[in-house]
């Protein structure tokens, strides 16, 4: 099981990201949200671009933002390895997803929990990533949803029915104790159980 840690509960993130870049995290998860997707806002983009200085982990960067196409341009241009989108957008999707392709970085879909999963069927063979998400996003700290579980075997048949190469990406309330309800998932991204612990390393371990 692959982690992505985010920053987003951090309340001081220079110090969480640079003991972050000690660890084995496998990505750094950022959050992109602008107060319009979602009713919640992160810092612009010409103070997020530096998170370089503070650690040299690859980004798994989610965009929670109502039209993504300058944030994917300005994304791009940092040491990202995935790009993901929500599927709820009034935008061509397909659009966007030809724009990802074009930096040569790969491209993810998030979905929120009350989305149907056939939605994003037409799309799992242009993807690299599907993030589930099991809390409904733009907030930390919220509780796993109980049907999760359930989501991620619904979409692990679809993609084998696809014959589609996509890793399962999963977000919110991940702790150890939720972990085994994700078996099914590549990865999990987790912000608040990591941050919040005495020992970011050990936290890792615990999710793997």
């Amino acid at each position: 099981m692959q982690v992505s840690t985010s920053f987003l509960s951090s309340r001081n993130i220079p110090r969480d990201l640079k003991i972050l870049n000690e660890t084995d995290t496998d990505f750094i998860h950022v959050d992109v949200m602008d107060g319009k997707f979602v009713k919640n806002k992160t810092m612009p983009f010409k103070e997020m671009k530096n998170i370089y200085k503070f650690t040299s982990k690859r980004l798994d960067v989610h965009l929670m933002v109502r039209k993504p196409k300058k944030y994917i341009i300005d994304y791009a241009l940092l040491n990202t390895a995935y790009l993901t989108m929500h599927l709820e957008l009034e935008e061509d999707i397909d659009e966007l997803l030809d724009l990802i392709a074009t930096y040569g970085i790969k491209c993810g879909i998030s979905i929120k929990p009350s989305t149907d999963l056939e939605e994003i069927r037409p799309y799992l063979k242009r993807i690299d990533l599907v993030l589930v998400m099991a809390v409904e996003p733009g907030k930390p700290g919220q509780e796993f949803l109980e049907d999760t579980p359930d989501r991620i075997k619904k979409l692990k048949e679809m993609i084998q029915e696809e014959q589609a190469q996509v890793k399962i990406s999963v977000d919110g309330g991940i702790t150890d104790e939720t972990r085994k309800y994700v078996t099914g998932a590549d990865i999990v991204v987790s912000g608040t159980y990591v941050l919040s612990s005495e020992d970011f390393q050990e936290a890792i371990d615990r999710l793997r």
